[in-house]
């Protein structure tokens, strides 16, 4: 099994800053790409940043310029510098991989981590 374990959520005013670290643990046998989702109340759950290899990545368009997303392939760690966040950013922040368990016959599949809160105050 694949566990992602989420940290550096918290409570910021608007303009500040924050980076979420997402690490994968346990029985890997490769993970391909990483990313970060958010969910707000009320509303779905969004894709906020993905990384597929390198400098592939992807975001969100409100996130944009803003956000960056980073991964150290040697850690199995993603991270998401936030920076000019907006009370909108407000959500709970949820770091997911593609990846592939050890196990025989192990499927690649999506794992998440259970979330982090990020709130930003106006």
């Amino acid at each position: 099994q694949v566990q992602l374990m989420e940290s550096g959520g918290g409570l910021v005013q608007a303009g500040g800053s924050l980076r979420l670290s997402c690490a994968a643990s346990g029985s890997i046998r490769r993970i391909n790409d990483m990313a970060w989702y958010r969910q707000a109340p009320g509303k779905q759950r969004e894709l906020v940043a993905r990384i597929i290899s390198g400098d592939n990545t992807n975001y969100l368009d409100s996130v944009k310029g803003r956000f960056t997303i980073s991964r150290d392939y040697a850690k199995d760690t993603v991270y998401l510098q936030m920076n000019s966040l907006k009370p909108e950013d407000t959500a709970v922040y949820y770091c997911n991989a593609h990846a592939q368990a050890k196990s025989v016959l192990a499927p690649m599949r999506d794992y998440w981590g259970q979330g982090t809160q990020v709130t930003v105050s106006s």
